[in-house]
């Protein structure tokens, strides 16, 4: 009997020294693709690519499951990046539909604040300052223009305002699928 526990612990012993040795040594990291795909992403957490945030549109890009043009927060910086990474052709951030979104961002009409905090919880990337029943306003540079404050603002005292363009945000258009650049003014001065 003693026989037969003393063989029992040694061979337990035995495995316990070679699963741990074997974790140690032959651990498998994440995938090092997805890993370099979410370092370029801006981690805003925000759910404009249709993902939950950033590091499972990472994995779905790193699968073949999703185009790198999703992201408008990182904007075409980001996708131009990712397409260099991955040896991809750049394309136009948003799919490039035919009815593009203008990028704008929130707006709070302070006297309508109610200073409920939902806007607040809801913003991924907390460009909302403001403090419990006191008044709230966005920092528009840090804001990313998703709308997640929108649903919850029970007064709907945010506004989505278009930034305007000027020379430092304007960007030149992708070439259409002929080769040429849009016209987008064929008015004659």
């Amino acid at each position: 009997m003693l026989t037969a526990i003393a063989t029992l612990s040694l061979l337990a012993l035995a495995f316990g020294l070679l699963l741990g040795y074997s974790s140690i040594h032959f651990r498998v990291e994440g995938d090092p693709i997805v890993d370099k795909v979410d370092a370029l992403l801006p981690q805003t957490q925000c759910g404009q690519c249709s993902f939950a945030g950033c590091r499972p549109y990472a994995e779905a890009i790193a699968n073949g499951e999703a185009e790198i043009n999703l992201c408008p927060p990182g904007g075409e910086t980001t996708m131009i990046a990712l397409a260099d990474l991955l040896g991809k052709d750049p394309i136009p951030v948003g799919g490039g539909e035919t009815e593009k979104k203008v990028k704008a961002i929130a707006v709070i009409r302070e006297p309508e604040c109610i200073g409920c905090t939902l806007c607040i919880q809801a913003c991924p990337v907390d460009a909302i300052l403001g403090a419990a029943k006191s008044m709230h306003t966005v920092i528009s540079s840090e804001c990313t223009g998703c709308e997640l404050c929108l649903p919850p603002c029970p007064v709907e005292c945010i506004d989505m305002v278009p930034i305007k363009v000027d020379t430092g945000n304007w960007k030149w258009p992708f070439p259409n699928a002929t080769g040429s650049l849009p016209i987008t003014n064929t008015s004659a001065g």
